[in-house]
């Protein structure tokens, strides 16, 4: 048998490849929407994608179950449990509790296991050709290396009311008799690792056992002593904001995400293509360069979504592909790294991206308000924001600061004044330039505080 993850950095999600070598067939779990990768994956080993499966309606990327099952003419596998309210709206083969896959010598089993969506499902994968039992576990966002998938992600950011209370009911339910009823040795294989908003404090470790997680995770205690209630209120503790792009996740995943097809190749544009465009509001300039960079002059009106780690969660931060039409014009060094970074932000289905250039050259410029920690003492701001997490909010900021997360802003302007100069602050200035950038794309006057947090922490400590 072959198992073989396939890791996103920027999102820090995991997909699954699994193999029969004796017959050739493959499988993919958890499939983002670029597939290219699965298919080398499979050519490397002789084999060809034969089934597509998902864990659960995800919120964090866009799936590529349909994608991957249409370009590989691939049966497709989804959840059929969850109640009426959480089925898919897309034809593919529903799996309830208990049913079976078959891949060669291989079995994949799957296992209803609510609590961090309704209609979560968790695979057991037996390798027919050394045992009758079950060695692995494709864990979605049910268990992770150290933590648990939350359960209010559907009162954060997909417009439930309460749900978390009985999420976190369920998924007490679904570790006490399904996970912990499982022999210590099994494989654990989670859907995401460290640095992913699906849960509070997600292990980098690539996998697990139940064995461990059994023994050490922080809520094993919980349940040796059948203590629930001492269970739901450490699990809804300090969950990290649910970024606000997360809603338009679940309903597209939920009625299922556009099937793109084979993608052309982006189109190298000249500055003048690109100063005409801008000048007709038929395109959005996005400045890809670091923020340091950025704050020496600009495009007028780009977004700043810096290339590499976080490329799609920062789009997905600035850009609200919902209500924008016009579409997106990148900054890039060539057309390998435009196909790469037009590639992360299909991911969090950015799908309109008009081509790239090379160079600001003969582009309106502007540069970007800021302000220093000395200038903000005597300065008084119509609000001042601070656009990290509650919980950097909560140990520590800038006094008389407001907290809305850079992931949220975009989308709740209405707790944002109708006039008057905004000072943003983040940890250090990366999340805030992004955040600012939509921000006066909207119209907003907005000044970044120069260093951020860490400089006016430092200003202030010098004094």
């Amino acid at each position: 048998m072959l198992l073989e993850r396939i890791y996103d950095e920027d999102l820090a999600q995991a997909s699954y490849f699994i193999g029969c070598q004796a017959t050739g067939e493959g499988m993919v779990i958890d499939a983002r929407r670029d597939v290219g990768e699965y298919f080398d994956l499979a050519a490397n080993h002789g084999m060809r994608i034969t089934k597509v499966a998902e864990t659960h309606i995800h919120a964090d990327y866009l799936s590529g179950t349909r994608e991957l099952a249409a370009a590989a003419d691939a049966e497709a596998f989804i959840s059929g449990e969850g109640g009426e309210d959480w089925q898919y709206g897309f034809d593919a083969t529903r799996l309830t509790h208990g049913d079976k896959i078959t891949l060669g010598n291989i079995t994949i089993e799957a296992r209803h296991t609510p609590g961090h969506t309704p209609e979560h499902l968790i695979f057991l994968i037996t390798d027919g050709a050394f045992s009758d039992d079950p060695g692995y576990m494709i864990s979605g966002d049910f268990v992770f290396a150290g933590d648990l998938g939350r359960p209010d992600l559907l009162d954060e950011a997909a417009g439930g009311e309460d749900t978390r209370f009985e999420g976190a009911k369920q998924l007490y339910r679904s570790l006490k008799n399904e996970f912990l009823t499982l022999p210590d040795h099994i494989l654990v294989y989670p859907g995401h690792g460290a640095g992913s908003a699906c849960g509070r404090a997600l292990g980098a470790l690539p996998a697990t056992t139940v064995g461990y997680e059994r023994t050490n995770a922080w809520w094993s205690k919980h349940l040796a002593a059948e203590d629930e209630q001492g269970f739901i209120d450490e699990l809804l503790d300090g969950q990290p904001d649910a970024h606000a792009y997360f809603g338009r996740m679940k309903r597209e995943n939920k009625d299922g995400p556009v099937v793109l097809g084979p993608l052309s190749a982006l189109d190298a544009l000249t500055s003048d293509q690109v100063r005409s465009a801008l000048q007709e509001d038929r395109a959005i300039f996005v400045d890809t360069r670091p923020n340091d960079q950025v704050k020496q002059g600009t495009v007028v009106g780009a977004l700043n979504i810096p290339a590499g780690g976080k490329f799609a969660s920062f789009g997905a931060w600035a850009y609200d592909s919902e209500t924008e039409t016009q579409p997106l014009v990148l900054l890039a060094e060539d057309q390998d790294q435009a196909e790469t970074m037009r590639a992360h932000l299909m991911r969090v289905g950015i799908d309109r991206v008009a081509g790239y250039t090379i160079s600001l050259a003969d582009l309106p410029k502007i540069q970007p308000a800021t302000i220093t920690p000395e200038e903000l003492e005597d300065f008084e701001p119509a609000l001042l924001l601070d656009v990290r997490n509650k919980s950097e909010h909560a140990e520590g900021h800038i006094p008389g600061s407001k907290q809305l997360s850079a992931g949220r802003v975009l989308w709740h302007q209405d707790q944002l004044p109708s006039s008057g100069p905004i000072v943003t602050y983040c940890q250090s200035g990366v999340r805030n330039s992004v955040a600012a950038s939509a921000l006066r794309r909207e119209g907003h006057d907005v000044r970044e505080l120069v260093g951020s947090y860490a400089g006016w922490s430092e200003y202030k400590h010098s004094r």
